[in-house]
């Protein structure tokens, strides 16, 4: 019997062989993912290397560079998720 969560390929010779809504999400999160951390990676770099000014990022009581590990932090994230849907989806 087949469990309701459990997600298997449509091997009907007859079937569009086309990407689930699942790989193409997650392929979409893992992209987002990757450049949110290169973004912020760079940023950081760039700011410690003082090309520019990181407390204009500044928020409140949160200093910028809080701010532009957060962009970091969220980009590990979204990989993390998307890398997880593969993972899930391939077995």
């Amino acid at each position: 019997m087949m469990d309701l969560f459990e997600l298997k390929p449509n091997n009907h010779p007859k079937a569009p062989q086309g990407r689930g809504i699942l790989s193409v999400t997650s392929h979409l999160l893992t992209l987002v993912g990757n450049t949110l951390v290169g973004i912020g990676c760079l940023a950081l770099v760039l700011g410690m290397l003082g090309v520019y000014d990181m407390e204009i990022f500044a928020f409140g009581l949160s200093s910028g560079v809080r701010i532009i590990g957060t962009v970091a932090i969220a980009g590990c994230l979204f990989s993390a998720v998307g890398y997880g849907i593969t993972d899930y989806v391939s077995k």
